[in-house]
Parts: structure tokens; C-alpha cells; sequence
């Protein structure tokens, strides 16, 4: 099962011509992801014909640790989705210990009733990922994307390796972070995995033929002369090597 981290109608819908079985669809991805726009999500909706529709609901970046103002707006946006016909939500909630937030996840939980859940990379933060994955198990979240608490998957095999052994079938593993086509089949034979998340983008010049030399949008120094989408070319690819 393969699912593309979209960062747009764009790479959503090139995420389907590839083979993708599931998008995540995110804003932000320079921040980890956040929730995206009504407008985006209406749109990959009406594109998205053949692939499931996946959204994360989180606020903003930074740490998992949300106020109740928070947890409010990211029970709306859950209602959006629903409203749109997104098929599943990711979100997560620790506490300031590092623990998960039982709380606020089930109460998450409840308005995402009937809906496919993720529980996000909030869980590769957790102080205790054997507890956290009992917690989460318990809370009835469908799955977990995680690296194994490493930068990149490949790197935190044992560990996903262990919890999957932990998990023994009651949820889901999702290797994520740093997944290519380079090293996708030897995290699933190191780690016994069957869920692959990864983005599959490539950087594309921007149609801009003048560009403001002095002025940034966002982070000084970033190249805002490129645009980075999700491309079918690598998501089959990448695929492929789960087939081979």
C-alpha cells in the first residue's frame, strides 16, 4: 500500500497516474505539513478519482503540544473534510512529557468517526514509542506514520522492525520520511512493512521571467524560482520496486 504525500492538486493528481493507492494532501511542507485550503481540498476531491483522499489536520508546524483553541479548529477542519468527502484525516496530540494526549486524540477521534485515521509523525516525538503505540492501538487510530524516531525511515528500521512485532497486526505501520525509489524495498525487508509514504517530487522552474532579487516571500535564501511537485515518473517507479 503506497500512499504520496501530495503538496497539491497538481501532485495529487500526478500521484494517481503513477499508481499511488492513497494521498496525503498537505500545505506547508516546509513546516512538516499543515492543514491545506478548503479550496484545495475540494478540488483534489473532484480530481482524485481512483486514489484515496487523505488530509492532515494540524494547525500549524513546530511541536504537538495544542491548546484548546487548537484542538477546536482542528475539530472544524475534520468537519470540512467530511464535508468534502476526504476518506481519511491524520493528525496527533502529545503532551508536554512527550506522551500522547489520550484526551484530545480521542475527542479528535470522535468527530473523525467513520473516516480512515492517521496518526502522524507527532508519534516519532513520543518519549516512549512502545507505550504510545499501545495508547494509540487503544484510541482505535487505523495506522501510524512513522521513521522509527530517525530523520529518515531507513535509519530507524529496528526500531519499526520492533514495534511491528509489538503491533502483531492490531494497527498499521507506515514507513515514512526519506522513502525513495533507491531504498523503499530494503526498508520493507528490513522492517517487515506493507505501508510506504513518500513524496516523489522533483523541482520545477517557476514560469517567472522576472524575479525581485532583494525580496522574499518566505525564509531569505530559499529558491522561490522553483516550484517542487510530486511527478507519476517517480511514483511508478518507485513502486516498481516494491513489485520487483
Amino acid at each position: 500500500m503506497v500512499e504520496v504525500c501530495a503538496n497539491g492538486v497538481e501532485s495529487c493528481i500526478a500521484a494517481q497516474q503513477g499508481g499511488a493507492d492513497r494521498v496525503e494532501l498537505c500545505a506547508g511542507i516546509p513546516e512538516g505539513g499543515t492543514t491545506p485550503s478548503y479550496g484545495e481540498i475540494k478540488v483534489a476531491r473532484r480530481v482524485l478519482t481512483t486514489t484515496r483522499l487523505h488530509v492532515i489536520i494540524r494547525p500549524r508546524g513546530g511541536d504537538f503540544l495544542y491548546s484548546d483553541l487548537e484542538v477546536e479548529r482542528m475539530a472544524a477542519d475534520i468537519a470540512v473534510c467530511r464535508e468534502l468527502g476526504a476518506d481519511g484525516v491524520v493528525f496527533g496530540c502529545l503532551r508536554a512529557d512527550g506522551s500522547i494526549d489520550v484526551d484530545k486524540n480521542r475527542y479528535l477521534m470522535e468527530c473523525a468517526t467513520g473516516m480512515s485515521v492517521t496518526m502522524h509523525r507527532a508519534f516519532d516525538r513520543a518519549a516512549d514509542p512502545e507505550r504510545a503505540l499501545e495508547q494509540i492501538i487503544d484510541l482505535g487510530f487505523d495506522r501510524i506514520l512513522t521513521s522509527g524516531q530517525q530523520p529518515k525511515a531507513i535509519q530507524g528500521t529496528d526500531l519499526l522492525a520492533r514495534l511491528n512485532r509489538q503491533a502483531a497486526g492490531r494497527i498499521i505501520l507506515m514507513a515514512g520520511s526519506g522513502v525513495t525509489e533507491h531504498n523503499i524495498k530494503q526498508i520493507r525487508d528490513l522492517t517487515g512493512l506493507r505501508e510506504f509514504h513518500f513524496s516523489g517530487r522533483e523541482s520545477q522552474a517557476s514560469a517567472m521571467q522576472y524575479v525581485n532579487p532583494n525580496l522574499y516571500m518566505g525564509r531569505p535564501g530559499a529558491n522561490e524560482a522553483a516550484l517542487d511537485y510530486t511527478t507519476a515518473r517517480r511514483v511508478a517507479d518507485t513502486i516498481a520496486q516494491l513489485l520487483d
